[in-house]
């Protein structure tokens, strides 16, 4: 190349980092998976990136099927970090060492819930925001079908919500496992199970993302949708016409948590974005979103539509149990032998 092919050359690349934005400050790159909502990952990586220069690679899964992904790539990590998605794969994630310990400077501006989550995966994961389980239902459909409001998880068992009742599979979705595992603290094993297998002829899908039931229920193609109840929040603040319930017999919740995924191949970016991730600055992005989970930050704010823990009968989860490999392989293995493969 000729020296003034060179200098052209030059004053392009110059022209060209004037003209995008980040592109002189670049830092390198990211890989994040996320298990949140697509409209709540997206501004996530684009704060991160703004307030960095990092660039940042985003895949959205739901939490079962990234817990698949990081277990497959095991020896060959593609993933730096894991943002997002219910606490129980996670901590089965640090437990198979697939993640590896880091204690955020930052920890001592969480609640107390998020820390205890981060303790008992020693420090391979952390909690980064909470939400109560519990379904909603279309009011119009309920009253076209003239049917009683449901107000217990007990009434969804009923004759008249045959077919009326959506929840994701708990293979594929941190959400419904959270529902098998509340139902079995809450009842114990063998009457929870054979609530499963009663509430199983009433279900008209089960899907592969924890928070389409609630999608469901706010159009009308289902009458009640089991999920996070901020997931349903979500459709109500969008006009839809449905209303929410906290079970009357109490309920489980999440907390959501985020993960460096062993082997990162972006380890130092990966801890930035963690410490990032816990600040109530890029906690408030959630909220603006239009995702009304709990932060875990004390210092972000709580949207004012968010179903908090105070308003809700909530069980004793037993994170550290439920989210143990041997626990979860085991109630899976019989909910698809005992609830999925029954007639209905």
């Amino acid at each position: 190349m000729t020296s003034r092919r060179v200098f052209a050359a030059a004053l392009f690349a110059g022209a060209l980092a004037a003209l995008v934005p980040g592109a002189a400050r670049a830092q390198g790159q990211l890989t994040v998976y996320c298990s949140v909502q697509e409209e709540w990952c997206r501004p996530m990586m684009a704060a991160f990136e703004r307030a960095t220069g990092i660039r940042v690679s985003m895949t959205r899964k739901s939490s079962g099927e990234t817990m698949t992904q990081i277990r497959a790539e095991a020896t060959n990590p593609r993933g730096d970090v894991w943002w997002g998605g219910t606490g129980d794969p996670h901590m089965q994630a640090a437990e198979e060492n697939l993640t590896v310990e880091y204690r955020s400077p930052r920890l001592s501006e969480l609640h107390d819930w998020a820390v205890r989550q981060a303790q008992q995966a020693n420090f391979r994961t952390v909690g980064i925001y909470a939400g109560a389980l519990g379904y909603s239902y279309n009011v119009p459909e309920l009253q076209r079908r003239r049917i009683e409001a449901p107000r217990c998880w007990s009434d969804l068992t009923k004759p008249e919500f045959r077919g009326e009742v959506q929840v994701a599979d708990p293979n594929t979705s941190g959400t419904a496992y959270t529902l098998l595992a509340t139902i079995v603290q809450l009842m114990g094993e063998e009457p929870a199970f054979d609530y499963l297998k009663a509430l199983h002829r009433n279900i008209n899908q089960y899907t592969r993302s924890g928070a389409a039931p609630a999608r469901a229920a706010a159009t009308g193609e289902s009458v009640v949708g089991i999920t996070f109840l901020h997931d349903a929040v979500t459709q109500k603040v969008n006009g839809a016409p449905v209303e929410l319930v906290g079970p009357c017999e109490g309920t489980g919740y999440e907390i959501g948590s985020m993960s460096i995924i062993r082997g990162a191949r972006n380890l130092d970016n990966a801890k930035r974005f963690v410490d990032w991730a816990l600040s109530a600055e890029a906690q408030a992005i959630g909220a603006e979103a239009k995702a009304y989970q709990l932060p875990s930050n004390r210092n972000a704010p709580i949207p004012p539509q968010a179903p908090r823990f105070e308003n809700i009968k909530l069980i004793d989860y037993d994170f550290a149990r439920w989210g143990s490999a041997a626990e979860r392989n085991r109630l899976l293995t019989r909910w698809e032998r005992e609830v999925r493969a029954a007639a209905r």
